[in-house]
């Protein structure tokens, strides 16, 4: 989930609570900011050590939330099972691995360190109902061409009901116009009075590399109201003009099964996060998840301690074999290259010296060719932007783990 979708999220929301219902416009003010505990808790029916996230309510002209330090996080069932949390970097991650169980009860408790205490109501482990598959077909949508990606599972006890989803993408990146070798600056020569330019080979991969990315959207469904529990979520659209397809894509996909309770706390996030103004006449105020003060019952807390049963499912897909004989989707960049001769004479206007050696020491951009202009002295150098020629500049060089061929 969007970490900071929830916040800001949130943050909005305790605005409103201060704010009536206007219909003029208001300039919001961070006076009428309320500081408030988040808490973002998913435990699985994976074993693992399982993750939990605490942090502050920021204002909105604030960049990113504060981590809540110094916190004592439990997690117990009724088995007499203690779990216990500790702070690493920005996440607090149980002690040992565990996985939530059918049956058992589960509670997360926790204690700040200015002695605060909060808990949550005691939550099961709904139904385990696997993905099927994961489908990538070619579609239209909204008048625009591309890939549907549809997640599909059935649950024959009718059990499930309420699904929510995230997404990890990751893409080949193949840079159009690489070139084996790159320009490199050399003192000048006896006498002169500009540095030299001298081409060498690239010492690392710069021409394939690969980008991941994770969903940013709160994805839930629900087949409460169908005949049978199966579900066909399309999870991921991308059009056939959008680059990160142009080669080998792979996307990871998690399914959690939730109660109704995680599904409408989940439902009314996401239906105030996307509701367009923030100051119409509809403002949503503050609501509540299944987390709460044990000192101060009308402290405001936020979040869910969500326990799921969660399923996973990867797949890859090539673009030549979904659009057989079409052209790749355009580039991130456009790849104008830039013909600019490595000469110094303000009487022809090809000389671009200057230029050359400037765009070479701040790798404004990189080498692509080179061959002799008409004066045999000079040299004519192609070149273009960095994304164009050397992927690194805004990718990774590093073959993921789980990545095949």
């Amino acid at each position: 989930m969007n970490h900071k979708l929830l916040y800001k999220t949130i943050s909005v929301l305790l605005i409103f609570f201060f704010i009536s219902s206007c219909t003029e416009q208001y300039a919001l003010q961070t006076n009428t900011f309320e500081d408030a505990l988040v808490v973002e808790a998913t435990i699985t029916n994976e074993l693992k050590k399982q993750e939990i996230k605490l942090t502050r309510t920021y204002r909105l002209e604030d960049e990113d939330n504060t981590i809540e330090t110094g916190a004592n996080v439990t997690v117990t069932d009724n088995a007499n099972n203690k779990y216990i949390f500790e702070l690493k970097d920005t996440t607090y991650i149980s002690k040992t691995e565990f996985q939530a169980v059918p049956g058992r009860k589960y509670r997360l408790d926790i204690t700040t360190k200015d002695g605060k205490s909060y808990f949550s109501t005691s939550e099961i482990l709904p139904t385990i109902n696997e993905i099927q598959s994961v489908t990538p077909t070619v579609e239209n949508v909204d008048n625009q061409k591309g890939v549907q990606i549809t997640v599909n599972s059935f649950d024959p006890t009718n059990t499930s009901k309420y699904y929510r989803y995230e997404y990890e993408e990751t893409y080949k990146i193949i840079s159009p116009l690489w070139n084996p070798d790159k320009t490199i600056l050399l003192p000048s020569l006896p006498g002169g009075s500009h540095a030299e330019i001298g081409i060498i080979p690239r010492t690392k991969e710069t021409k394939t590399c690969y980008s991941s990315a994770k969903s940013k959207d709160i994805l839930i469904a629900s087949t409460n109201v169908l005949n049978e529990d199966r579900m066909a979520y399309p999870i991921r659209f991308i059009s056939n003009q959008n680059y990160i397809i142009s080669h080998r894509y792979s996307i990871f996909v998690k399914q959690y099964i939730l109660n109704l309770e995680a599904y409408t706390f989940y439902k009314t996030l996401k239906k105030i996060s996307g509701s367009g103004n923030i100051l119409s006449q509809t403002q949503p105020g503050f609501f509540y998840g299944n987390i709460k003060s044990s000192d101060n019952p009308n402290e405001k807390v936020i979040g869910f301690f969500d326990i799921s049963s969660v399923s996973t499912k990867r797949i890859f897909f090539n673009y030549k074999d979904l659009f057989p004989g079409e052209p790749l989707p355009p580039y991130i960049n456009n790849c104008e290259i830039k013909i600019l001769t490595f000469c110094f004479d303000a009487t022809n206007p090809d000389c671009q010296g200057g230029t050359l050696l400037s765009t070479i020491s701040t790798n404004q951009l990189v080498y692509r060719n080179s061959y002799q202009y008409t004066n045999p002295s000079y040299t004519t150098y192609e070149m273009v932007a960095p994304p164009c020629g050397d992927c690194t500049s805004f990718s990774s060089n590093v073959i993921p783990p789980f990545w095949t061929e």
